[in-house]
């Protein structure tokens, strides 16, 4: 595979598909409960109705799977334990694959994601818009303030206007006054990302490009016309809920709030004094999140926790169970809906809201969030991608799949350029148009 050359501030940068040449790419979806490792051939597929978005067909031929060591909430937190992790996951899908890869491209939901607003506007001055001026107000949006330590993970451009006139997919050889570009710039904290990096290189890998799980979520769980006309992706993860929002297909918000599965896992544990993975195979087989649908004499056997291991096992009701369980379910999802009200684009995803990663299967969550949300809820499972298993095709494996994705649609983003030669000329006047016109033709 190749790479983008890149100083110490920069991101890696994924590098267009070949149009006519299938390619082979492997991707992390690195969690707080679960490693995964996929491995696909990506082949030039002609247009299609079906999935329109996607210009190449996917392959899977390698997948490995490792549960997750020395990660939480998608932060390192033992750099030695994540390494075993992700090396002995790659090792299980290289050997299903019959080949060795050296790079990846890596989820991301550490790092606080923040969604940013960049605006920029060029004067014209009555000429045709040119390839050139597009650039230039695409760089500009691009160079939205960012924090000091954190860095812009996405930048997608989700509206260019001329002359007032919103909602323009190519301006050029149109005529105007004004030329305007909205962009959405995701920005993570940098340390979190550096440390995740440094485990994947200690492993004698190289991140190809790192992608924010509400991103590859939403690629993989969103058909077209959601992602057209405008839905939220909510991604419920072992650590970490994360929210995408799509708009005209683009990728144009994302938060998240950290509860997942696991924080349901654990209250189980602690409310009946068992061992958290007994608790999760309870919450896994038996759990829901209506208590009101359950009787008190359905019950399930759990063994105590203690120190020998011969305890007697214990007869616990289903409907306590659910009980335990509903509260964390309703912070959670109160929190998704808050957020989603904050975002400023409740009117953007209207009723359409798409559940999926693991603990989005737990019994009863949907109807759940439908009550909580007032939206319309369905459980979103990744679609177009051949050689999955039918366990591999669940929404716990969203994100993976969606990263598979990605590549397809990494050149819909803009970042600005490099120091070097993102110097912009004021078109203005008479040297600004001879040192852009210099700089266009050498």
């Amino acid at each position: 595979m190749t790479f983008l050359s890149r100083n110490s501030r920069d991101l890696p940068r994924m590098r267009a598909l070949p149009g006519r040449r299938t390619r082979i790419i492997s991707i992390l979806d690195v969690g707080t409960t679960k490693v995964t490792c996929l491995i696909a051939r990506l082949k030039p597929r002609e247009a299609s109705e079906i999935l329109p978005g996607r210009t190449h067909e996917i392959e899977v031929i390698g997948i490995g799977h490792q549960r997750s060591h020395g990660i939480k909430s998608g932060v390192v937190v033992d750099l030695d334990a994540a390494e075993k992790a992700i090396r002995y996951c790659v090792d299980a899908a290289e050997r299903m694959a019959g080949l060795t890869i050296d790079s990846l491209i890596v989820s991301l939901t550490a790092g606080r994601l923040t969604s940013v607003r960049g605006s920029a506007e060029i004067p014209i001055h009555g000429a045709e818009v040119s390839a050139a001026d597009l650039k230039r107000v695409l760089n500009l949006a691009a160079r939205a303030p960012v924090d000091a330590g954190r860095l812009a993970l996405h930048s997608v451009p989700f509206d260019i206007s001329l002359d007032g006139e919103t909602g323009l997919e190519n301006p050029q050889g149109m005529i105007g006054q004004r030329l305007g570009a909205d962009m959405h710039i995701l920005t993570a904290e940098e340390t979190p990302l550096r440390n995740l990096e440094a485990a994947i290189n200690r492993a004698r890998l190289v991140v190809e490009a790192f992608v924010a799980t509400p991103f590859a979520s939403g690629l993989a769980s969103l058909v077209d016309d959601e992602a057209e006309m405008g839905s939220a992706c909510i991604d419920m993860g072992g650590g970490a809920t994360t929210i995408a929002i799509f708009q005209n297909g683009r990728f144009v918000y994302a938060d998240s709030v950290a509860l997942g599965g696991q924080h349901i896992t654990m209250d189980l544990a602690r409310g009946l004094s068992i061992r958290p993975d007994d608790a999760e195979r309870l919450k896994v087989m038996h759990g829901s999140a209506m208590s009101e649908l359950m009787a008190d004499s359905d019950t399930v056997e759990v063994a105590p926790l203690g120190e020998d291991g011969f305890e007697a096992p214990i007869n616990v009701a289903r409907s306590l169970v659910a009980r335990i369980i509903r509260p964390r379910v309703e912070e959670t999802l109160e929190l998704i809906r808050d957020r989603l009200a904050a975002s400023g684009l409740g009117h953007v995803i209207g009723k359409r809201v798409v559940l999926t990663g693991g603990a989005s299967q737990l019994a009863g969550l949907s109807d759940t969030a439908r009550l909580i949300m007032q939206r319309n809820v369905r459980l979103g499972r990744p679609v177009g991608v051949a050689g999955l298993t039918a366990a591999n095709k669940s929404p716990a494996f969203a994100t993976a799949v969606g990263l598979l994705i990605y590549p397809q649609v990494s050149t819909m983003e803009h970042f600005p350029e490099s120091a070097a030669g993102s110097f912009a000329f004021d078109e203005t006047t008479r040297v600004g148009r001879l040192g852009s016109w210099l700089r266009q033709s050498f």
